[in-house]
């Protein structure tokens, strides 16, 4: 786990500017690359230090992926179609985790209870059945490199790049002449406003800090509020609860079911309700959720109750700061730095989520299931008073119009 959110860093830390540089699209198909790598090689690996290497180039992946997927989709859609094909963005993610859960359970054979420590490395869960799971991402792999060779690049980029007669072919088969027309004016207008060359030094400029705190916050507020502890330790929690090994893979393929049709919820409310009054929801409900959850643990409440506790508390997520996170920080970066402020935020994110897996191990040892929840909690209000105070809502304006009411925010 470690080893693929230190190479989500790294992705996250090149995707910004190199895809500024060369291009949304080329990134992604370079994503795709190391996908197809990351895959066939973890599963061939017969050395740790080998199966890490692997694990850090899948993880490289992930980060740039990660980075450009929601500007890509930002940059190409129609305002008022804009949170719900982000929100598609988190949609194919859950699948495909509630399809590598599904996958992983098929794989997997039942343990017998008491195995000795010979038994269990002689099972074919030890000898052959992980392999099975990494090389089962090798098919989504292959159609991801296939088929974004059928996309076009981003109208925004190919301004920036002068290419302003491709932006506005594209533009005109997404929305015809008078959309084309008004989007590049708008284009064109932004890209002049801030026309210097970008670079780190760039994003210090007092016009442009306020929007990259509000990103990184937002994106670090999105690991901290806790539910991913529920996914990457969701042995540890089940088993706090009371549930055996072997029914891991149903409770876990469960609040990945969950996952998956509250993220379908939020396709249909993001557009409707607005970003902010999402967020503001998923922030506050998460807080009182973890405030339960945690007196559940302290009175030593386990079954059933803990599991809707949890999948409640995935539902909130699922519906809220999970997707709408990634349309917010794909509609606030001005046009001439997205790339790189993207990189940034989409840095904290996944810096904030290795973090967030490496303390949680002390934090229950320290302070228990319920004292962990509770502290989750806290952050969660103290997530719901910035989203409150700061972010403006973004529905249904183009990214130009964001960035110019951005300014007026700081006071340009």
């Amino acid at each position: 786990m470690s080893s693929a959110l230190v190479g989500c860093i790294v992705g996250a830390i090149v995707a910004g500017r190199t895809s500024d540089l060369l291009g949304r699209k080329k990134l992604l198909i370079g994503a795709a690359v190391l996908f197809i790598i990351s895959a066939f090689g973890t599963g061939a690996s017969n050395h740790f230090d080998v199966f890490i290497l692997f694990r850090l180039i899948g993880g490289v992946g992930i980060g740039i992926a990660s980075t450009i997927s929601p500007i890509y989709i930002a940059e190409i859609a129609p305002a008022g179609k804009r949170g719900l094909f982000v929100s598609i963005n988190q949609l194919t993610i859950v699948i495909g985790i509630l399809a590598a859960q599904i996958v992983n359970m098929l794989i997997a054979r039942p343990v017998p209870d008491l195995l000795s420590v010979p038994e269990t490395l002689a099972s074919w869960n030890v000898q052959w059945g992980w392999r099975m799971m990494f090389w089962a991402e090798l098919v989504p792999a292959v159609l991801f490199f296939i088929l974004i060779f059928l996309v076009p690049e981003t109208p925004r980029f190919l301004a920036k790049v002068n290419q302003y007669d491709k932006a506005g072919h594209i533009l005109l088969k997404i929305g015809g002449a008078q959309y084309a027309n008004d989007a590049l004016k708008q284009i064109r207008e932004s890209l002049q406003e801030g026309s210097s060359k970008v670079s780190l030094k760039a994003l210090m400029d007092k016009k442009v800090a306020l929007v990259l705190w509000i990103g990184i916050v937002l994106a670090a507020f999105q690991q901290w509020c806790g539910i991913n502890v529920i996914f990457n330790y969701a042995e540890e929690v089940f088993t706090a609860a009371g549930y055996s090994v072997n029914d891991m893979f149903i409770n876990i393929v469960i609040t990945g079911s969950v996952n998956l049709v509250f993220t379908i919820v939020a396709m249909g409310t993001v557009d409707k309700w607005g970003r902010r009054k999402l967020m503001l929801f998923g922030s506050g409900a998460l807080a009182l959720i973890y405030l339960v959850l945690g007196v559940f643990y302290f009175l030593g409440i386990t079954g059933w109750g803990v599991l809707l506790i949890v999948v409640l508390a995935i539902a909130v997520y699922a519906m809220s700061l999970a997707p709408v996170t990634w349309v917010v920080l794909s509609e606030i970066f001005p046009n001439r730095i997205r790339g790189l402020a993207m990189s940034v935020a989409t840095l904290a994110l996944w810096t904030s989520s290795a973090l967030l897996v490496l303390t949680f191990p002390f934090l229950n040892d320290a302070f228990g299931a319920s004292g962990t929840f509770w502290i989750y909690g806290v952050i969660c209000l103290a997530g719901f008073v910035f989203i409150y105070r700061i972010l403006p809502e973004t529905k249904g304006k183009s990214l130009e119009e964001i960035e110019k009411e951005l300014d007026k925010k700081k006071g340009k």
